[in-house]
């Protein structure tokens, strides 16, 4: 019995040895794809591992085959795009024996095995291999029959040393930097709201939220295209894939492949539970349990065959689909191509929800508040506005995502399954959010029209509390003389998304145009400088510049133009150098600006807050003489001066269109000034310019005396004369 035990207790150990060493040393297949079979076989599992520490391949192999032959097998491995590895063997010799496939059977075979490299193949192997993430390594492994030497099967596989910048932290990290951003600019309606309707400039610091999803989104979108990316660049766009509401939530990706069903969908090898079954991605814990299973291999130094068993020649099936583009990237995710939309639209439905019940929680505490405790002034604009608040809020979340929504509605109606609901759900939100785009733009238009008519400029637009509230969100952060930019910016976010989808599957048109928009909209932030921040102008230009670099450093990618693997890795890896650093630089630029806003007000706040106060400055002086009370309008703080243009305009186009006059709405003193000095004077400087209201004497005229100051008294200092019978301080 002791022979066993320490048989068990060896076996045991060598495997631990070998998967520690794995963890180190090991290359190993993920998935694999078609790269031109016979049709008398079909290959349905490939795992290829390679131990550096003993310099071993191991292989396991399974498929099935309509007709018996004799093969001669062909593995081979390159990285970078160069070939490290290279051997054909044939199953039928003594030293390669494979029984399983001497020949090869027909029906279901399965055949696993071990082969060790000679030493001149293994030094070719960089020792960078096993440490850089994400290699760009491949395995190819190719059958030919021995008769005629013609290929009957080809398999290719990726693979991967178990490392990766797929990391879930990056994402978190990523969340966390947009949640700050998010409480510390108050670009949200509840930020506005709780200012009491004056605090949505505060947008106007950079990095606002808005501009912090957007570059989270470029990145996202950065691995959208139709391009052969490094595989280090492709993990990296991952972890901005909650940016553009792609979540691998597998429970909602079923009940999305069920309402897809039964709404005339398609889900041949287009399932969440295909897509999970698939290479990409596919997480360290399968890549672990390859290994273990390659070291038991490994220390038993055998070759395990099966003839017709279903089992092992199917249960191990990970058939890869070579896809790219948006589908590809949604792979990666796990999310099949016609779930991509309704995805993202639940994951919006599920924050708007959030939205309202926040919204609202807050309302319910603040309704209590105000009725057991002393409610305080700063709220009191977000208790009249609740409502109004959740519309800012969405309208803000639309414009947001305006740009990544037209891909997915143009992608569903172009890529996705014939599912009518699908389409039909894409369709009614397009056009809902473009509507309510275009419905804002329209209403911001058609009131500066009106505020250039009566006041000559654009001022009230962020002067006028009123209108500052409703539609300062489009427009807060941009100086007065280019409150238009968000026009431009709503088609630029249109054509980069309608061009990704559109293109999609064409890697260099859509290359090319994503260059094209991006400089454009480089030169107009170049040649504008809208921002009214200094800061906001330089941020936004170091982003655009960055963005455009980025889509230069895409068209590396392009399989057209042929570039050789090692440059684009090194461009993903210098890719991701700048984009990340970037990304640390706006979380630093957030921390210094949540400190910051304590003290530096919004600029567009400052100056309307101290236009209010000049006019309360003004309503509250008196004035010496009586005639110049009737400046001050009866019931009404609001002096007759501090009227606007608007309202000066609107009461001078009543009384022309044929009200009756009053005759003492403009009152003259010339029969006063006839009987003390014979001579008709001009009218007074202070001549009032309004009716009387019915509470107010209709009779002046002689009864009303000259207001004289006492000459003889004390107080009197000689006060010059202006008109006859007034005089002033």
């Amino acid at each position: 019995m002791a022979r066993p035990s320490t048989r068990w207790a060896a076996l045991f150990t060598s495997v631990l040895l070998a998967t520690g060493a794995m963890a180190a040393d090991i290359l190993t297949t993920s998935g694999f794809s078609d790269c031109g079979s016979d049709a008398t076989i079909k290959v349905d599992k490939v795992d290829i591992t390679y131990n550096n520490a003993d310099k071993t391949v191991v292989f396991d192999v399974s498929g099935t085959s309509t007709r018996e032959q004799n093969v001669t097998a062909h593995l081979s491995v390159s990285a970078y795009g160069n070939q490290i590895y290279e051997r054909s063997f044939n199953p039928c010799d003594d030293a390669t024996f494979v029984q399983q496939l001497c020949p090869l059977p027909v029906g279901n075979f399965a055949a696993r095995g071990s082969q060790k490299i000679p030493e001149q193949f293994a030094s070719m192997v960089p020792a960078i291999a096993f440490q850089v993430p994400d290699i760009a390594a491949n395995a190819k492994l190719e059958l030919e029959a021995a008769d005629t030497k013609k290929k009957v099967a080809c398999i290719q596989s990726t693979v991967t040393n178990g490392k990766t910048v797929n990391v879930a932290a990056v994402s978190y990290v990523a969340v966390g930097i947009a949640g700050v951003a998010l409480l510390g600019s108050g670009v949200s309606a509840v930020g506005a709201a709780l200012g009491g309707g004056t605090s949505g400039g505060a947008g106007t610091v950079s990095p606002s939220f808005s501009e912090v999803v957007g570059w989270f989104q470029g990145m996202a979108m950065n691995g959208m295209l139709s391009v052969q990316y490094p595989p280090i660049y492709e993990s990296f766009t991952k972890n901005f894939a909650f940016s553009v509401g792609l979540v691998p939530w597998s429970g909602m990706l079923t009940s999305i492949d069920k309402f897809r069903e039964s709404t005339g969908g398609n889900l041949t090898n287009d399932n969440a539970a295909y897509i999970a079954n698939a290479t990409a991605g596919q997480g360290g814990a399968l890549h672990l349990k390859r290994a273990v299973g390659a070291a038991a291999a490994i220390v038993l130094r055998d070759i395990e065959t099966s003839v017709n068993a279903t089992d092992d020649a199917h249960g191990g099936t990970n058939f890869q689909k070579t896809v790219q583009g948006i589908e590809g990237y949604a792979r990666r995710l796990s999310v099949p191509k016609s779930d991509i939309f309704i995805t993202a639209l639940l994951v919006v439905a599920i924050i708007i929800a959030a939205i309202v019940v926040v919204i609202l929680l807050v309302k319910v505490i603040l309704e209590a508040w105000a009725i057991w405790g002393t409610f305080p002034q700063s709220l009191k604009g977000f208790r009249e506005h609740y409502w109004g608040s959740i519309a800012r809020t969405i309208t803000n979340l639309i414009l947001l995502l305006y740009g990544i929504w037209v891909l997915y509605c143009i992608f569903q109606f172009s890529r996705a399954d014939s599912s009518w609901a699908a389409k039909t759900l894409a369709g009614v939100t397009l056009a809902l959010f473009t509507g309510v785009l275009a419905f804002f733009t329209w209403k911001i238009y058609s009131t500066v029209q009106k505020l250039k008519n009566a006041e000559g400029d654009v001022s009230g637009l962020y002067e006028d509390k009123a209108l500052w509230t409703k539609y300062s969100l489009f427009y807060d952060a941009y100086r007065k003389n280019y409150w238009w930019l968000f026009i431009p910016v709503i088609f630029y976010m249109f054509a980069k998304g309608a061009c990704i989808a559109l293109g999609d599957g064409h890697g260099m048109q859509q290359s090319i145009a994503q260059l094209v928009i991006e400089a454009c909209m480089l030169i107009l932030l170049l040649w504008s400088r809208p921002f009214e921040r200094r800061s906001g102008n330089v941020l936004n230009i170091i982003i655009q510049t960055i963005r455009v670099l980025s889509v230069g450093c895409i068209l590396i990618f392009v399989e057209e133009f042929g570039i050789a693997q090692t440059t684009k890795t090194v461009t993903g890896v210098v890719l991701i150098a700048v984009q990340s650093t970037l990304t640390g630089v706006l979380a630093i630029l957030i921390a210094w600006n949540a400190i910051n806003a304590c003290i530096t007000a919004n600029p567009h706040r400052a100056r309307r807050k101290e236009m209010e106060k000049r006019n309360r400055e003004l309503d509250t002086l008196t004035p010496l003489d009586a005639h110049n009370s009737l400046l001050i309008r009866p019931g009404s703080e609001k002096s007759f001066y501090s009227a606007s243009p608007m309202e000066i305009d609107k009461r001078e186009g009543h009384g022309a269109q044929g009200q009756i006059s009053n005759p003492y709405s403009q009152y003259n003193r010339q029969p006063d000034d006839i009987e003390r000095h014979g001579v008709i004077s001009e009218p007074y400087r202070d001549e009032p310019r309004r009716d009387l209201t019915p509470s107010e004497p209709g009779t002046y005229g002689h009864s009303r005396q000259a207001t004289v100051p006492d000459l003889e008294s004390r107080s009197y200092r000689g006060l010059p004369r202006t008109n006859p019978g007034y005089y002033r301080l």
